[in-house]
């Protein structure tokens, strides 16, 4: 039997009257149907006289919830779980169509990282109904409490999405039209019959909208895909900038390789250039419309400072909120980790709910509630966005509302590659290998599907095929070329799958369409089974990297599958060795100049008469024994080398002693760096923060750009960003400093110009190309996206 149905608190409010027991449904989905409608003072259910579900949120005893069975999968391992309303329940989204949003819709998205930490997002489509909004609200509480109510809760809006949300889709996320009312599914699809129209929105958020096939959606200033099924049209119009087009781009490229599984051809056109294929669709082009201005959710750093602190509570037997403070920022110790709070940011379209983990059951279940009660008795949008945390869970865009903010034992620093935080109430496992089959919990929190033992072989993409790599050079990858792994292991006793398709950053746009259609094609040959993981060079997962057993991931400069033959490697070689947070160790050939050295890592260096290992005064034991194994790849006797103690022919390999980052902070901070994308044209700062891990590529040109660290604040400006920009961008900075929510005083700033970027600003970004902007932009976008 189900004891109590409640919302807020056990006790039933008073306005709801004919209170009754309702017998435990068999089906989870009929569970949820069971409601509370609090406006029409009358209790709903899934049968009789009661009409179809309408709550924010409605909360059932723990001990009588019946969790869906998509659940018993949620969180076992590291990556992305999505799934879509449909009719009451929840149906998997297919991990190639993530990033896919029907407008009609509502989804539960699920982001696990090592550790394990749990993000939870509800995405509301615009034309979503109440019924399925309700829903979504409902099975977010349901997989909060699945995972023992450790995960960090987000409301998610069309057109709203928050920077975390954004950061899970690199190449943009799609809105569809339609919905599950409309009959249209989440299928992978290779028809060549289709025909829609992507509008490309935004230079870092990016969005594509679908619109109607007409002239009528399109303007000079933006980008647009033609999708026409066989064939994907990237076109550009004659006022859209190259960052747009190179977003662009990205997003084409993943529309062949995901949804047609490489099987269609992308081909860039510009405004006035169209094809007779285009104009058979189309019809003729009429004049088009200037661009607009750029309609993109910006971030207006002076209304971020305005919020207030809450302690909600439901001692009197219904929720009420307790002003604890009316002005950021805040001090650590307002938060008691035996109550709940509401951090108020209305004004900037978001709420926040912090749930301390000694805090009443009950308050803790029902946050959601609390917080759209919240936003509902402020008169705020109705699409103000939730975020609700755990103890210890707190994000980034929390954290900045309280001055100096402390986080218990964490020692993650961005020069080791930040990840999400750890979440409160989590037990740490040990690993162990010979239990990973028989505990899922060890298996999650470490990214592993077994300990990497399984068997291994991989191949290198050579002229549109696959070729054999010689197993004693299994590790060792070049960033010129792709490459396919395929792991086989056995789990339950049955052979399973993993294809990791290796793409190095300097690979050919052959080898990328290549190495997409050999991967489905060996996939195929398995009876389509495996598990397809796309790698991008530098973000290999902790798996992958495993099956080398204790050897680090190896990439050397160059290619071996060139017209002209195997690239000879230079006369002397360094190569940069590093341990990230997730405990993947990669050893990058960098240029061999002491520019490139950082006191956090490993290097070796490599000439033709001598071998040399150098230690920074930051580096891990795990890079040194890497930085032996590298040694003896490169052959030769090594001679160790300490910082501070080089002798003279190890700088003079290097052309010379130079200044090289020698800063500590990058290791022991425990604050994100956060880079944002600025503009004060509108006479008022607006930033736009890039979502994800950042990476040079996000450095645009034609804007300014502000790296915060914490303890230090850069301002980059691209060499293309207008005169007002360039000549205001100590005032940018000042005015970013003067509305951050933390009340941070006396922050160094520095001001970098593009091309002549200091080492203290180039170490914030992994593997750092000083040459990538001597490079025709342009050509590098239509050699990507070329007929394959």
């Amino acid at each position: 039997m189900i004891h109590t149905i409640y919302q807020f608190s056990p006790n039933v409010p008073p306005n709801i009257q004919g209170v009754r027991v309702f017998p435990a449904p068999k089906k989870p989905t009929l569970l949820l149907q069971l409601a509370i409608k609090c406006r029409g003072h009358s209790l709903s259910g899934a049968s009789g006289d009661f009409s179809p579900l309408y709550t924010d949120a409605l909360l059932f005893t723990q001990s009588t919830m019946a969790f869906h069975k998509e659940f018993q999968t949620a969180g076992k391992k590291p990556g992305l779980q999505v799934w879509r309303i449909e009719k009451m329940d929840l149906a998997l989204v297919p991990p190639e169509l993530h990033g896919d949003f029907y407008t009609g819709d509502s989804y539960i998205v699920l982001k696990t990282t090592p550790a394990p930490s749990y993000n939870i997002h509800s995405w509301l489509g615009e034309k979503a109904t109440q019924d399925e909004r309700g829903c979504a609200a409902i099975f977010m509480t349901q997989l909060d409490t699945f995972l023992n109510g450790a995960p960090i809760q987000f409301t998610e809006f069309q057109n709203q999405e928050s920077l975390t949300f954004l950061g899970y889709f690199r190449t943009g996320i799609k809105y569809k039209m339609g919905g599950v009312a409309s009959g249209f599914r989440h299928v992978v699809t290779n028809e060549a019959d289709v025909e829609r129209l992507l509008r490309v929105k935004g230079r870092r958020r990016i969005r594509a909208i679908e619109m109607e096939m007409s002239w009528e959606s399109f303007n000079k200033g933006d980008c647009f895909i033609i999708d026409l099924g066989a064939f994907i049209y990237h076109w550009s119009g004659s006022e859209s900038n190259m960052f747009e087009r190179l977003k662009t781009t990205e997003l084409a490229v993943a529309i062949r390789d995901n949804e047609r599984q490489g099987r269609a051809e992308v081909e860039m056109i510009e405004e006035g250039s169209e094809p007779e294929d285009v104009i058979k669709v189309l019809g003729p082009k009429p004049d088009l419309p200037p661009g607009g201005s750029d309609s993109d959710q910006h971030t207006d750093k002076q209304n971020k400072n305005l919020a207030s602190l809450y302690l909600i509570s439901d001692a009197a037997g219904s929720m009420t909120s307790t002003m604890v403070a009316d002005k950021n920022p805040f001090k650590q110790d307002m938060l008691s980790n035996s109550e709940c709070y509401i951090l108020d940011n209305g004004g900037s379209n978001k709420i926040f709910v912090w749930k301390g983990s000694d805090a009443n059951k009950d308050e803790r279940s029902a946050a959601l509630a609390a917080a759209n009660q919240f936003i509902k008795d402020n008169n705020y949008s109705p699409n103000t966005q939730i975020q609700i945390l755990p103890a210890g869970g707190e994000t980034t865009l929390f954290k900045q509302f309280f001055f100096n903010w402390l986080d218990k034992d964490e020692s993650t620093g961005p020069s080791k590659a930040y990840v999400m935080g750890r979440i409160a109430n989590v037990t740490q496992i040990p690993f162990d290998a010979s239990k990973l089959h028989s505990d899922d919990n060890m298996a999650a929190q470490h990214g592993m599907v077994d300990d990497g033992s399984g068997e291994v072989k991989i191949w290198r993409v050579e002229g549109g095929d696959k070729v054999p790599v010689d197993p004693s050079t299994y590790g060792q990858f070049y960033g010129g070329d792709c490459y396919l792994v395929l792991y086989s292991y056995n789990a339950g006793g049955r052979e399973k799958h993993i294809i990791y398709t290796w793409q190095g950053n300097k690979c050919t746009k052959d080898e990328l369409a290549a190495s997409a259609f050999l991967t489905v094609q060996l996939d195929d040959s398995m009876g389509g089974a495996a598990t397809q993981i796309r790698v991008t060079q530098g973000q290999e997962p902790p798996h992958l990297v495993s099956v080398f057993k204790a050897n680090p991931l190896l990439v050397h400069l160059g290619g071996t599958s060139r017209v002209s033959g195997e690239s000879k490697p230079g006369s002397k070689r360094l190569f940069h060795i590093r341990r990230s947070s997730t405990k993947a160790t990669r050893a990058v050939e960098v240029a061999p100049t002491a520019t490139s050295l950082n006191t956090n890592d490993v290097f070796v260096l490599k000439t033709p008469s001598s071998l040399f290992v150098w230690k920074g005064k930051g580096a891990m034991e795990e890079e040194q024994a890497a930085a032996e194994y590298v040694a003896g790849v490169l052959g030769g006797t090594a001679t160790d080398v300490e910082e501070t103690e080089e002798p003279a022919d190890f700088w003079k390999a290097l052309g010379g002693k130079k200044d090289y980052q020698t800063s500590l902070a990058l290791q022991k901070t425990v604050k994100p760096p956060r880079l944002f994308g600025c503009s004060n044209k509108t006479g008022r700062l607006i930033a736009e923060e890039v979502p994800g891990e950042f990476t040079q590529m996000d450095l645009a040109p034609d804007d300014v750009m502000i790296l915060d660290t914490w303890n230090q604040i850069y301002v980059w400006v691209g060499n293309d960003a207008n005169e007002t920009e360039k000549t205001g961008s100590s005032q940018i900075a000042e005015q970013y400093v003067e509305s951050d929510p933390s009340g941070r005083t006396g922050v160094p700033i520095g001001t970098i110009k593009q091309g002549n970027e200091p080492l203290f600003f180039t170490g914030w970004f992994l593997a750092w190309d000083p040459d990538m902007w001597d490079q025709d932009l342009l050509k590098s976008i239509k050699e990507r996206i070329s007929k394959h």
